[in-house]
């Protein structure tokens, strides 16, 4: 009881009291590296797919035609990191969040993506559905046959010599065409960031 009675006259005294019905919070002020979801900045995109192919999250940016016929980024939110990543990619600006473009027009810093393919040649049955199906080999040789033979070495892999090799790996741009088309998921496709500064 005694102790009850304690409680009451610490809970009870005016300075307390005051302190407790009208406590006053700082206002709430957005931190300087706070990133909030991508948003547009009116600027023309260039349809170069950066963002997507940079974004850790599969379904997060999606680039679509609008009703005018121009390409837009989509941010799902529902699956946003709120990395920045795709801010940061994208060659034309199209997208800001935060102090992202600011700050790394001060730093005058960028953001260099390269893609390393892999095959692992345990799995890899020598088809050629990744050859064939990728658009930038589509682009360099529109007659690549069925069965990824091609004219010339231009391309970034084919078959040569009854196996699947990479030629021009620099070409990548990352869409991962050729790992979701392979039957026995024998190649991959790793995405490399590197910071670089003007």
């Amino acid at each position: 009881m005694f102790s009850i009675i304690c409680y009451l006259k610490e809970f009870l005294r005016a300075e307390w009291i005051k302190k407790f019905l009208f406590a006053k919070t700082p206002p709430l002020v957005t931190p300087p590296h706070y990133r909030d979801f991508p948003q547009l900045t009116g600027k023309e995109c260039s349809h170069e797919l950066r963002c997507m192919m940079i974004c850790p999250v599969p379904g997060a940016i999606e680039v679509l035609k609008d009703e005018n016929g121009k390409w837009n980024p989509v941010i799902y939110k529902g699956h946003c990191l709120r990395c920045g990543l795709c801010v940061e990619a994208c060659p034309d600006n199209v997208l800001t969040s935060g102090r992202i473009l600011e700050q790394n027009e001060i730093d005058r810093t960028s953001l260099l993506g390269t893609y390393h393919l892999v095959i692992d040649n345990k799995l890899c049955m020598k088809c050629g559905n990744c050859s064939v199906a990728c658009p930038i080999n589509k682009e360099i040789d529109p007659r690549l046959a069925h069965n990824a033979t091609s004219s010339g070495d231009d391309v970034i892999m084919r078959i040569k010599n009854s196996k699947l090799t990479i030629l021009h790996p620099e070409k990548c741009t990352g869409c991962k065409t050729c790992e979701e088309t392979c039957p026995n998921r024998a190649i991959r496709v790793y995405r490399c960031v590197e910071g670089v500064q003007d």
